[in-house]
């Protein structure tokens, strides 16, 4: 099994090397890395004197989807893992994916648990982030609970469902995850073999209010997506998505936006119109 990470980045010259350090200490080693400087301003662009043996790329700064998406058709192996700058790999991290998909040849994506840390110490993480298993469209339906450095796919996926939508400033990788889960089967391995650190001010899920806002864009492309007509998950994706949009009707309602609250009403009714054709 041969492996390209893929590492976006932006302004994180420091902690990026921290991240590639890591995957350099795997114990199943990576084929390739590729670094993607989505616009840094800092002296990211050093990390090519640092590592060598790394592919780094540079583009006019358009987002982390984009980032990721050119790293995607950037690499040469069949098989894409992806660590997101401030994240860390623990060593074995390649080697438990590979094992993995060396038993279940027909499996094309695989995610692991993580360990959360901030300040300098472990964070207990909330239940409803915990990881089953069983279900991952499901698992992964209320919130995005596969976090891209976690996830190893192979290409077919993006050949079969696309890349991640550069038209959403984050959530993308719920939007991706939900697009493949509707048909594939996707593995959790459940150990803790990656580490999040949380707190630093440039965060994408500290810079957006409303997250849901995002998610709700994801639901609504789905059931108006005419191969997910058929789903069995279409009536699930419908009731979470008016969950979603009441709950921000809710809150307009609160703060008497009424151009939003008529905004939101007229979604709702349109939801509640959706049926599918089975």
């Amino acid at each position: 099994m041969k492996i390209s990470v893929i590492i976006p980045t932006y302004n994180r010259y420091e902690l990026l090397k921290r991240a590639i350090t890591s995957v350099l200490e795997q114990s199943y080693s990576a084929d390739e890395i590729i670094v993607v400087d989505d616009g840094s301003l800092d002296a990211t662009s050093n990390i090519q004197k640092d590592f060598p043996s790394m592919n780094y790329i540079y583009q006019k700064n358009s987002g982390v989807s984009a980032a990721r998406n050119r790293g995607i058709k950037a690499a040469k192996n069949e098989w894409i893992a992806f660590l997101d700058s401030d994240d860390r790999w623990h060593k074995d991290k390649l080697q438990e994916h590979k094992s993995l998909h060396q038993k279940e040849s027909k499996l094309l994506m695989s995610y692991t648990d993580e360990l959360w840390i901030r300040d300098n110490q472990e964070v207990k993480i909330a239940k409803k982030f915990r990881k089953i298993g069983k279900n991952a469209f499901l698992e992964n339906l209320s919130f995005c609970n596969i976090a891209p450095s976690a996830a190893l796919l192979h290409t077919t996926l993006f050949e079969r469902y696309g890349y991640f939508d550069n038209t959403l400033e984050v959530c993308e990788d719920y939007d991706l995850w939900l697009r493949i889960a509707s048909y594939e089967r996707v593995a959790l391995i459940n150990k803790k073999l990656i580490t999040k650190y949380a707190g630093h001010e440039d965060q994408l899920s500290f810079k957006y209010w409303g997250m849901d806002r995002f998610r709700i864009r994801t639901l609504q492309k789905l059931l108006n997506d005419p191969s997910f007509q058929n789903s069995p998950y279409y009536l699930q994706t419908q009731a979470e998505l008016l969950k979603k949009l009441e709950i921000l009707l809710k809150g307009f309602k609160k703060h008497a936006k009424k151009e939003e609250v008529l905004y939101y009403e007229r979604e709702i009714a349109a939801v509640k119109l959706l049926k599918p054709f089975y």
